[in-house]
């Protein structure tokens, strides 16, 4: 329970870093860039998570 709880968190960081980064996105309702960062990142953190770390790392 734990790890799921880790691994959504870090999927919703990992899509901020990822495939979300430096746009502007209008039009969105309350909740739903959230709910869509939420879902991107639960399904494929698997390959989102590592990128965000490396970018993270060397600041790209």
């Amino acid at each position: 329970m734990v790890l799921a709880v880790i691994y959504i968190v870090l999927g919703y960081w990992s899509t901020g870093k990822t495939t979300h980064a430096n746009k502007i996105f209008m039009g969105y309702g309350i909740g739903e860039l959230f709910f869509e960062r939420l879902i991107w990142g639960f399904i494929f953190g698997w390959a989102l998570i590592p990128v965000a770390i490396i970018r993270s790392i060397f600041d790209i």
